[in-house]
């Protein structure tokens, strides 16, 4: 996510085939992050690693993460709410 977000800066400077310029240009774009930013991505992050560590495929994590997004990692119940959760919401 820190990636897309460097990439999407690094896009906005003047194209050029120097190496030296390239460099520039891709340390530039990685240093104009935000702090804030960066915490944001890794918690997120965190939170995906916890959902895929309960056993829930990418759909159902992005659901669980969406759900629970004021707490720091997803309750061990989370497999209980699939079971009661209509399939639509899923998907």
């Amino acid at each position: 996510m820190c990636w897309g977000y460097a990439k999407r800066i690094y896009r906005q400077y003047v194209l050029s085939s120097k190496e030296d310029d390239l460099e520039r240009n891709v340390l530039s774009a990685l240093d104009s992050i935000p702090l804030l930013m960066m915490r944001k991505f890794a918690i997120r992050s965190r939170r995906f690693i916890d959902a895929y560590d309960k056993g829930l495929t990418g759909t159902q994590a992005a659901w669980a993460i969406k759900k629970y997004h004021g707490h720091r990692v997803l309750p061990d119940s989370i497999m209980c709410d699939f079971d009661s959760t209509p399939h639509s919401l899923l998907s």
